[in-house]
């Protein structure tokens, strides 16, 4: 099983599903080409399917064999200045602003709603749809204007 297992790779059930769909797709369409059948051209369609199908479980055994360096798979958050410039690091910046910001966001809003600075008002606002914005408006203008406003809980699906 070793030696199965060392030239097939470890995923060796996708392997073997790719070479059945190539023959099976091979010989639905080999025999659209060459029987005397009068749906030949839908045993060869459906035979170049199959094939072109296979080529799923062809990547899915690539991609599964391919094999990393562990130094490689090291965490590379202690980058020198020099390796975190250009635009891998304003990327790396860039993706460190946005998460930040919305996990900000994400706690401040609170299932009590958004009472509190204007920080979490506006914060509050850009995650309204626009169903949901004139239903936020008033109640932030009934808030300023001294009436109790209606509670307003906001959910996201991030």
């Amino acid at each position: 099983m070793a030696f199965a297992h060392a030239r097939l790779g470890r995923c060796s059930s996708c392997f073997w599903l790719a070479v059945a769909f190539d023959i099976f797709g091979l010989v639905v369409l080999l025999t659209g080409v060459f029987a005397n059948v009068f749906f030949y051209d839908f045993l060869i369609y459906v035979g170049a399917i199959v094939i072109f199908l296979s080529l799923i479980w062809w990547v899915f055994w690539y991609t599964g064999n391919i094999e990393v360096p562990p130094e490689e798979l090291q965490d590379n958050e202690g980058l020198s200045t020099k390796e975190a410039g250009g635009v891998l690091g304003l990327v790396r910046r860039l993706s460190r602003r946005i998460s930040c910001s919305l996990q900000n966001t994400n706690s401040s809003l609170g299932y009590d709603g958004f009472a509190g600075t204007s920080r979490k008002r506006s914060a509050a606002l850009s995650m309204a749809s626009a169903s949901q914005l004139k239903t936020v408006s008033a109640s932030l203008e009934k808030e300023q204007r001294g009436e109790s406003p209606l509670q307003v809980t906001l959910t996201s699906t991030i």
